[in-house]
């Protein structure tokens, strides 16, 4: 068989493959987050927000939206988290137009708590 007959049937079955993978993940929220970035903070974003009295008294104009906004844009410091922890890990996020501003939180199994909020 000749490569060009060879070359049309691997490229038939291709795009048999891709329209099939189209209709079935067609409107389905499906994500594939392989960083280690990536995959915090989507668990994070899936989580109920949790902002303490303390830190909305001193940041009367921080709501859940821009916290979302701050963790989206945010990169995860593994380096300063504590991720070893058994019940609730801590988690240090950078943001990312600022150098000194950064926001800590805890990720519990159903909550995520908002711990300390500098440079915003």
């Amino acid at each position: 068989m000749k490569f060009l007959y060879r070359l049309g049937f691997y490229l038939g079955g291709f795009s048999v493959g891709l329209i099939f993978l189209a209709f079935i993940l067609n409107g389905k929220k499906t994500s594939c987050n392989y960083t280690p970035n990536a995959r915090v903070i989507d668990n994070l974003l899936q989580k109920e927000l949790v902002i303490p009295q303390a830190i909305t008294s001193t940041h009367p104009e921080l709501n859940r939206d821009q916290l979302k906004a701050i963790i989206t844009k945010g990169k995860v410091n593994f380096s300063k988290s504590d991720t070893q922890r058994d019940s609730c890990k801590i988690y240090h996020i950078e943001a990312a137009d600022r150098k000194t501003a950064f926001i800590e939180l805890t990720n519990c199994t159903k909550t995520v708590t908002l711990i300390s909020i500098q440079g915003f």
